[in-house]
């Protein structure tokens, strides 16, 4: 079976890589810059590929929206069927990516946009086969991971454990979307989207780890807790919530003990309970991995089918619970929670974010965690 691949930077290179000792599967085109292209594969003309009728699978590698958003596109519409890595164009447009498959025979192959490596995304899928998926959570995003967990063992702040992830190519020169939540609302959205059968709204509360201190941990530590980024949703009697907040979870919790940049993914199934999925979150060969383990699943029949009709109302009081905010005023409502904290109980992920926006106003630096 011919592939092309769109992108030839770290994943791109990891797909060649991997597919280069696989029998059967060989990379007939890759698309890159003009300056870069050397070699007969290679090619800065996309027509050459979407018009090319030997080639079923487009390998898409590159990020961003654009022109990610239209070679997909144009792919499924010709019929070609699109494996992707991109979480940032499958978030904005899966309902539009699952639509023109189905119309057009071909079919969208996602497992490398969530966990890296982790299969999140066929987990799910295999799960809905029997299950209704009530709720899913998880540590998605492998560098803020690694940020907290470097902050708690070396006893560092946040700018110089981000420095650190940075130097280690772990976080970006701009960290924003990780640090800020983007990448784990993106990973969020999808995982949404598979789990619950419903198109997902990118309207919910995102929340990141920007303005955690070592003194914060160190606060929630003293109750027994351990601070996660955490992306999660639930869904019960027709409706549907996310939301993406910094956790503080017991201290003997799996999730509290994920290790530098790994991954922990959890679903919760009517009959099959709870599962929980850990592993490399990202990377050149684990993101690699996951692609051509979709470019695989396809060679050997298998065919992914997205279907977004089952109704789901987004009703945010599903996601409830206690929050702690450092800040140097205490919100209204609130009781002391050690020293320069306070716990606002019994509101909603939605109120938790709406009153920490509220704060940063007068306080910038503010942080919230949910307590778990």
């Amino acid at each position: 079976m011919d592939i092309a691949i769109l992108g030839y930077g770290t994943v791109g290179r990891g797909v060649d890589q991997i597919v280069a000792d696989i029998d059967g599967i060989e990379v007939r085109r890759i698309l890159d810059l003009p300056d870069h292209c050397v070699g007969p594969r290679m090619t800065p003309d996309y027509a050459q590929i979407v018009g090319d009728p030997a080639i079923e699978v487009v390998v898409e590698c590159m990020g961003g929206l654009e022109p990610a958003h239209t070679f997909i596109l144009q792919a499924l519409g010709a019929g070609k069927s699109v494996v992707t890595s991109n979480k940032a164009v499958v978030a904005a447009f899966f309902d539009e990516f699952a639509r023109t498959a189905e119309a057009n025979g071909a079919c969208l192959l996602i497992e490398a946009t969530c966990g890296g490596g982790i299969p999140w995304i066929a987990s799910i899928e295999k799960a809905r086969r029997i299950d209704e998926v009530t709720r899913f959570s998880g540590i998605l995003n492998g560098t803020t991971n690694f940020i907290v967990d470097s902050m708690l063992k070396n006893g560092a702040d946040f700018a110089e454990t981000l420095a650190r992830a940075q130097e280690l190519g772990y976080a970006e020169a701009d960290p924003s979307a990780d640090i800020d939540g983007i990448d784990v609302k993106n990973k969020t959205i999808i995982s949404a989207s598979v789990a619950f059968d419903v198109a997902c709204t990118a309207e919910f509360p995102v929340t990141g780890i920007r303005s955690l201190t070592k003194a914060d941990l160190d606060l929630l530590g003293a109750t027994g807790r351990v601070v996660k980024l955490i992306g999660h949703g639930v869904a019960r009697d027709g409706r549907y919530a996310v939301a993406v907040e910094p956790m503080a979870l017991p201290a003997a919790s799996l999730e509290a003990n994920v290790p530098s940049n790994f991954n922990l993914a959890t679903l919760e199934g009517t009959t099959i309970g709870e599962l929980k999925f850990y592993g490399q979150g990202a990377g050149s060969l684990p993101t690699g991995n996951a692609m051509v383990q979709d470019v695989l699943d396809f060679a050997a029949g298998r065919r992914p089918h997205y279907d977004f009709s089952r109704g789901l109302t987004y009703d945010p009081a599903l996601l409830t619970g206690d929050y702690v905010f450092r800040t140097t005023t205490p919100p209204e409502g609130s009781e002391p929670f050690g020293e320069g904290a306070w716990l606002v109980s019994g509101i909603t992920a939605e109120a938790a974010r709406a009153l920490l926006d509220s704060i940063v106003t007068t306080d910038q630096n503010a942080f919230m965690a949910r307590l778990v």
